[in-house]
């Protein structure tokens, strides 16, 4: 019997059986590619110079420092009236009447339902340009310093200069002292980024003006 060789044998394909591959149509190689190139070319065009988001910052700085100015001033009157009120040792009845009616109306003007300012303040939206700063973080602790810390304290100094007993007076003052640390503790958390910002970008300016 003659023997089978190897070369009689029938060949056996390697590839394996099924449906066959496809490859990718050059043109979606293209269109992938000219994607990329103009994503880039798009984030290349719209990267800002230094002039640029100094520019932004003065933006910035002129619209918080416009919605905080009200609530702000109305916690520098307070603390005024409270302190001539105690340099005369309350002998005055018409200035601590005042002074109190001053807190009560500054307290009130720190919420965003009696100020508009305060109300826009909590929809800003920080430019682009600057969102490596943190300024997002610093709008939100600036809404937070209004109400509800800068409402607290002149609710407090109102309470003060309302109270009838020395007993309650000591608790008011007490409570005063407390909340004022609260709000110059936040205060110190707006200014630090807005104060590396401008330091950044070589301007000169502040962070906005927040009394206590």
């Amino acid at each position: 019997m003659p023997s089978v060789t190897s070369s009689d044998r029938p060949q056996v394909s390697a590839r394996p059986s099924g449906w066959p591959v496809r490859r990718m149509p050059r043109w979606l190689l293209l269109a992938g590619a000219v994607f990329l190139v103009a994503a880039v070319a798009v984030a290349l065009v719209h990267r800002p110079s230094t002039a640029e988001r100094a520019s932004d910052m003065t933006g910035f700085l002129q619209e918080v420092n416009a919605d905080i100015e009200s609530c702000s001033g109305g916690v520098a009157e307070s603390l005024t009236a409270l302190h001539q009120v105690q340099a005369d040792n309350y002998s005055n009845s018409t200035d601590v009447s005042d002074g109190a009616s001053v807190a009560s109306q500054g307290a009130q003007n720190c919420e965003p339902a009696n100020n508009e300012e305060i109300d826009d303040l909590q929809t800003y939206q920080v430019p682009e340009s600057l969102d490596s700063f943190g300024l997002v973080g610093a709008v939100t602790n600036l809404v937070t310093w209004a109400v509800p810390d800068a409402e607290r304290v002149q609710t407090d100094i109102a309470l003060i200069l309302s109270s009838t007993t020395p007993q309650a007076r000591s608790s008011a003052q007490e409570n005063l002292s407390r909340d004022l640390n609260t709000l110059n503790a936040q205060r110190a958390k707006i200014e630090a980024p807005i104060a590396k910002a401008i330091k950044v970008l070589h301007m000169h300016a502040a962070p906005p003006r927040l009394a206590g």
